[in-house]
C-alpha cells in the first residue's frame, strides 16, 4: 500500500467528512440502528449499496487520473444519476468540495486545478477522492479501499455519537466488515476500463428516502 494512503486514511485528514453520518442519524431515529449488531448490519448494507458505488468510481478516477485524462462533466452526470436523493447529492457535492479544497493546498496539480473547476459547487465525494488519489500515487484498488475505509469509519463513529455504543465493539464490527469488504475491492479492478455509463449503479431507496426525512428536521447532530 502507498504510504500516502495512511494520510487519506487518516480521519484528521479535513475533508469534512465528520459532520456527516451518511444516514445513521435518521436510522437511529427510526430504530433501525440501536446496538452494534444493527449497526454492523446496516453498514454491511451501506457498504454492498453505496460503498460498491464509491469504490468504483474512486478507483475509476484514480487509474484515468494515473493514465492523463478524465472526462470530468461526463463522469460528473453519470455520478448525479446514480445519487436519487438531492440531499445526498448535495452532502456528496459539500464533501467533495472540500476534499478539493484541502489536497489543493498540499499538492499542486493541473489534474486537481481541473476538477475544482468541473462544478462550482464541488464534484461528488468519490470523484474527489479518486482524483486526489490518483495524484498521490495511489493504485486504484488502494483508491477503492480507502474510500471504503472513509465510508465505514464515518458510519460507525456517527454510531457511538448517536447511541453511546461501546467503541471497542464497535471497532471490531468495524474490522469485520472491512475485511469483508476486500473482495468488492478486488471488484473494482474488473471496471477501470468501462465507460462512465457502465459503473455499477447500485442503491439504497430506503438510503434516500431517509435522507430526505433527515434534511428536513430543525435540530440534528449530523449535516446528512
Amino acid at each position: 500500500m502507498h504510504p500516502l494512503s495512511l494520510l487519506l486514511a487518516d480521519g484528521r485528514f479535513p475533508s469534512g467528512g465528520h459532520v456527516h453520518s451518511s444516514g445513521v442519524e435518521a436510522a437511529c431515529a427510526l430504530g433501525d440502528i440501536t446496538d452494534v449488531a444493527s449497526l454492523e448490519a446496516f453498514v454491511t448494507a451501506r457498504v454492498a449499496t453505496q460503498g460498491r458505488v464509491d469504490a468504483s468510481i474512486a478507483a475509476w478516477v484514480c487509474h484515468r487520473v494515473r493514465n492523463g485524462s478524465v472526462p470530468w462533466e461526463e463522469l460528473d452526470e453519470e455520478v448525479a444519476a446514480r445519487i436519487a436523493s438531492p440531499a445526498v447529492r448535495q452532502a456528496s457535492r459539500s464533501q467533495g468540495r472540500q476534499m478539493l479544497r484541502s489536497a489543493a493546498r498540499i499538492w499542486d496539480s493541473p489534474m486537481l486545478d481541473d476538477a475544482i473547476g468541473t462544478r462550482p459547487d464541488g464534484v461528488f465525494q468519490p470523484v474527489a477522492f479518486g482524483a486526489v488519489a490518483g495524484v498521490v500515487g495511489l493504485d486504484a484498488l488502494d483508491a477503492a479501499r480507502v474510500t471504503l475505509h472513509h465510508l465505514v469509519a464515518g458510519l460507525v463513529t456517527a454510531g457511538v455519537r448517536l447511541l453511546g455504543l461501546d467503541p471497542f465493539a464497535v471497532t471490531a464490527a468495524q474490522t469485520r466488515i472491512l475485511t469483508g469488504a476486500e473482495t468488492l475491492v478486488d471488484r473494482t479492478a474488473d471496471v477501470l476500463e468501462s465507460a462512465p455509463c457502465d459503473l455499477p449503479a447500485t442503491t439504497s431507496l430506503l438510503a434516500d428516502v431517509l435522507a430526505e426525512h433527515h434534511a428536513t428536521w430543525e435540530v440534528r447532530l449530523f449535516a446528512s
